[in-house]
This record gives C-alpha cells, sequence and structure tokens, in this order.
C-alpha cells in the first residue's frame, strides 16, 4: 500500500512538472500572411481578392458568369 502512494505522489509531481514547463496560455504562432489587393467586380461593384477574380483586359470580374454577361464574346469558343 505504502509503494502504491509513493507511485502516486512522484506520479502526480511528474505531471505537475511537466505542466509548470510550458508557458500558460502559449498559442503557436499562427502564420501571417501578407494583405491581398481587393478589386471590384466590374459587373456587379463586390470587392474581391485579386488572385480570385477573372480578369478580362482593365475590368476585373467576381465569377465567370458575371465576365461571360459583359464579354460574351470571349465565352463564344468555349
Amino acid at each position: 500500500m505504502a509503494k502504491l502512494l509513493v507511485l502516486m505522489a512522484l506520479a502526480g509531481l511528474l505531471i505537475y512538472w511537466w505542466r509548470s514547463r510550458r508557458p500558460r496560455g502559449a498559442v503557436p504562432p499562427a502564420r501571417v500572411r501578407g494583405a491581398e489587393r481587393m478589386v471590384v467586380c466590374a459587373h456587379c461593384g463586390v470587392n474581391v481578392p485579386e488572385s480570385e477574380s477573372e480578369r478580362v483586359g482593365g475590368q476585373f470580374y467576381c465569377t465567370p458568369e458575371h465576365r461571360r454577361r459583359d464579354h460574351p464574346q470571349d465565352s463564344a469558343g468555349s
């Protein structure tokens, strides 16, 4: 019985020591991405990230549908 109490005490000390080594409330640093340029859809005026937009000439569109509505000749071959 005494051995069991000693083992439990050692386990408690080990857990306490392990937890005390970690900083409290520490959160791993999030990966920070740079800000992306936002553009305005020429058809509906919605702001979208430039990487997600479709560009025809100097105009940006939020979806392929809006691009086709303003430029039907571009999708004639598709």
